[in-house]
C-alpha cells in the first residue's frame, strides 16, 4: 500500500513540474521573438542611414564634379577669348602698319 500511495505522490509531483514548464518556454519565446524584432528594427536603421549618407555623399561628389566642368568650361571659354583677342590685336596692328606703309607713299 506504501509503494501506491508513493507512487501516486511521485504521479502528482512529475504532473506538476509537466505543467509548469511550457510557461517558462512562452516567456522566453516571446523574449527571444522581441529581441529579434528590435535587432531588426536596429539594423533597418542602420541600413537607412548609411544609404543616406552614400547618397549625400553621392550628390556632393557631383557638384564638385559640375564645379570642375564649369571651371573647365570656363578656362576653355577663357582661353578661346585671350587666343581671339590675341588675333584680333595683331591683324589690327597689321593694318596699321599698311596703312602706315601707304600713308607716306601718298605724300
Amino acid at each position: 500500500m506504501k509503494k501506491v500511495i508513493a507512487t501516486i505522490i511521485a504521479g502528482l509531483f512529475a504532473t506538476a513540474a509537466f505543467a509548469q514548464t511550457p510557461a517558462a518556454p512562452a516567456a522566453a519565446k516571446a523574449e527571444a521573438k522581441h529581441t529579434k524584432e528590435v535587432t531588426k528594427a536596429q539594423a533597418k536603421e542602420t541600413k537607412a542611414v548609411a544609404k543616406a549618407d552614400a547618397k549625400e555623399a553621392a550628390t556632393v561628389a557631383d557638384a564638385k564634379a559640375d564645379v570642375a566642368s564649369a571651371k573647365a568650361d570656363a578656362g576653355a571659354a577663357k582661353a578661346k577669348a585671350h587666343h581671339k583677342a590675341t588675333k584680333t590685336k595683331a591683324k589690327a596692328a597689321e593694318e596699321k602698319a599698311s596703312a602706315m606703309a601707304e600713308a607716306p607713299a601718298a605724300k
